[in-house]
């Protein structure tokens, strides 16, 4: 094949996915173009600007960041050196509507007291499921950075390895049950599930690594806020020559035959030899590819696929400080009946449960001098026509500001000088998330591996996918796996040597 120095790239969107891609791909020799829809940079992972206010729009806890690392070693570039992170400790506090707290710590024998104020009897626990986890994600971590482009994949000898500590069919708080007999000390460790939009009673036994990665490698705010992170990419991209194009949305590909041979803007025709998409699957699929040309992924099977949870927010600018944790997790009583309502009966709920970034205990530059910024997140239904948001927004707002309260948060309403709410209605419609599921597809096992869609996507040439909507899934770690993966898939389709890279497991080391 022709060497990549000829080869023409196109990017679309500056997620922290596609920005990713872009620095691997722009280090290997390829013409590198990004073209984001947004003003700014980041897409989820972006932050919202409000006079001296700063939010994190998305994702506010950065996990797990030897995966980013890796990528900008390969670049000749230091995470730490260009992001501040900050380890938090504790990492958050979960509070439980039936009574007691957990402060989680990285601190392994102050976690165990933790637990024992809790339930004794269940502090032992830790430590097993710590050394189990430890295990599992050794096993599992080649398997995640690998892609599944077909079921021939299954007959890798790693993922037979990492089968039997796989348990397909284990829900993850079934699964803890190994360790933890208080339901409540077993939703500390499953609450993130919702990292993927799912609940823990239905999310794969796999993803208690989720917990065990923030235990053993920590839960960092970088300052400035995770968008910092997009910012960090978006800079080493365009010094390594990437054109990144702002507020130019993509309106329509071009195709020849099924190959995708360019992208149309308001500003222009852009050609490219391979296409990057780091749009939101669903509605990049329905809004720019027409449906003839797709098979296993045409509207049809979209809309019988399974769909995580959205999220209500709300943005606040605040007058003064409180002496809480960085970040607070709300579990209501209530919890199954909760998750039922999201998943089952798409309904809102009374008494929700909610979570908390009071992120200016940490970050100064997020408010001005005697304020505070406040992020509040209530899981709800993804957009299927049973809510009316437009009526209902008013209402939960004030019930979820009330609900503060019973996590410290109390006399917010009168503190409050800025202030902004987003509804899954307005991810869908501001942020073209599809359905407003901003965890994207769902991560069930029918929805995983070779059953997501894969990061060299089937249905067409040439186009290649990277982000939460892929393979292997949502969060910012597994996000940036999946910018390595396509990176190197692409590197290899058009004939330039791959980079020798160390596993997970070593980088993390």
């Amino acid at each position: 094949m022709s060497s990549p120095e000829k080869k023409s790239i196109v990017i679309i969107g500056a997620g922290p996915g596609g920005l990713a891609s872009a620095i691997l791909l722009a280090h290997r020799g390829f013409r590198v173009r990004v073209v984001e829809r947004l003003p700014v940079v980041g897409g989820r992972t972006s932050s919202l600007q409000a006079g001296p206010y700063t939010f994190d729009l998305g994702p506010t806890f950065f996990l797990y960041p030897q995966v980013l690392q890796k990528i900008l070693a390969e670049v000749g570039r230091d995470l730490h050196r260009e992001v501040d992170l900050r380890r938090l400790d504790p990492q958050y506090r979960i509070l439980f509507g039936e009574g007691g707290q957990v402060d989680a710590t990285p601190d392994p024998e102050r976690m165990k007291r933790e637990i024992a104020r809790l339930a004794p009897e269940d502090a032992d626990g830790f430590e097993r499921f710590m050394s189990e986890n430890r295990r599992k994600l050794a096993t599992f971590a080649p398997v995640l950075e690998s892609p599944f482009s077909g079921w021939s994949d299954l007959l890798n000898p790693r993922l037979f390895d990492a089968l039997p500590q796989l348990n397909p069919h284990q829900s993850v708080d079934t699964y803890l049950r190994k360790f933890f007999k208080d339901p409540r000390i077993r939703l500390s460790f499953c609450f993130q599930s919702k990292y993927l939009g799912m609940s823990p009673f239905r999310c794969p036994s796999l993803f208690s690594i989720l917990s065990f990665l923030e235990y053993e490698h920590g839960v960092f705010h970088p300052i400035g806020g995770c968008a910092a992170i997009s910012q960090a990419l978006a800079r080493i991209a365009r010094e390594m020559g990437v054109e990144i194009h702002l507020g130019e949305p993509v309106e329509s590909l071009r195709f020849q035959g099924r190959k995708a041979t360019g992208v149309v803007t308001p500003k222009g025709t852009y050609g490219c030899d391979g296409l990057v998409i780091n749009a939101d699957f669903a509605r990049a699929m329905t809004s720019l590819v027409p449906d003839a040309l797709r098979r296993k992924w045409s509207d049809r099977k979209i809309a019988a696929k399974k769909f995580s949870c959205s999220t209500f927010m709300i943005y606040l600018g605040i007058e003064g400080k409180y002496d809480l944790p960085h970040h607070s997790i709300f579990i209501s009583e209530n919890y199954e009946e909760n998750l039922a309502e999201i998943d089952h009966r798409h309904v809102l709920s009374k008494r929700p449960s909610f979570y908390v970034q009071n992120a200016s205990v940490t970050d100064p530059t997020l408010a001005p001098p005697g304020g505070s910024t406040l992020y509040i997140l209530a899981p709800v239904t993804h957009d299927t026509g049973s809510i009316d948001w437009r009526t209902e927004a008013g209402p939960f707002r004030d019930m979820l500001i009330k609900r503060l309260a019973l996590a410290g948060f109390s006399g917010v309403e009168e503190r409050i000088r800025y202030e902004r709410v987003i509804t899954p209605a307005d991810w869908d419609s501001q942020y073209n998330i599809h359905r407003g599921a901003t965890f994207n597809l769902a991560h069930s096992l029918d929805q995983m591996l070779h059953l997501r869609p894969r990061n060299r996507f089937e249905d067409l040439e040439g186009v290649y996918l990277v982000g939460g909507g892929t393979h292997p899934g949502s969060g910012l770690p597994v996000i940036f796996e999946s910018a390595r993966i396509t990176a190197d898939l692409m590197t290899s389709d058009y004939g330039a040597p791959l980079p020798s890279t160390a596993s997970l497991q070593t980088a993390a080391a």
